[in-house]
C-alpha cells in the first residue's frame, strides 16, 4: 500500500467513525480536541449496546481502527504527522501515526479501552501526544 493510499484509507476510516457515531449514538464528531473525549464514551457505549458481540474479533478490529483513525486524523490537524503501515510482523500488521521520532498507536489505545481496561483514556493519550509536540 502506497503512502497516498494509506492516507486516503485513514481519512475514509475516520469519516466512517464520524458516520457511525452519529448513526449509532447520535453523537457528532467534528475533529476537535474536545470531541476526542466522546470517543472514550463511544467505545464503552458499544459494549453497553452490543454486549459480547462488540468484542468479537471483526467488530473489535473495525471499531478500533475507525475510531483510531478518527483520533489520528484529529491529531494530524493539530500536530501533523504521517501514517505508517508497519508490517514488521506479517501476522499482525498495524498502523501508526509518525511525527518526527515519535509514533502513536491510536487504534491500539482504542483497543486497550474497549477490550482490556475501561479506565484507559483515549482522550488522555491524545492530550499527552499533542503536548509532546507543544513544548
Amino acid at each position: 500500500m502506497s503512502p497516498i493510499e494509506l492516507e486516503q484509507l485513514m481519512k475514509d476510516c475516520a469519516e466512517d467513525a464520524v458516520a457511525t457515531a452519529q448513526e449509532e449514538f447520535s453523537l457528532t464528531l467534528e475533529y476537535s480536541a474536545e470531541s476526542v473525549s466522546l470517543v472514550d464514551d463511544i467505545l464503552l457505549s458499544f459494549l453497553d449496546k452490543y454486549h459480547d458481540s462488540a468484542l468479537e474479533d471483526e467488530a473489535v478490529f473495525t471499531i478500533c481502527n475507525i475510531f483510531g483513525a478518527y483520533v489520528g486524523e484529529t491529531f494530524q490537524r493539530f500536530v501533523g504527522g504521517t501514517w505508517l503501515y508497519d508490517q514488521s510482523n506479517p501476522k499482525a500488521p498495524y498502523v501508526l501515526l509518525v511525527v518526527g521520532e515519535n509514533s502513536y498507536a491510536f487504534a491500539g489505545i482504542c483497543y486497550e479501552r474497549l477490550v482490556n481496561d475501561s479506565q484507559v483514556s483515549v482522550k488522555a493519550y491524545f492530550d499527552q501526544s499533542v503536548s509532546n509536540h507543544r513544548q
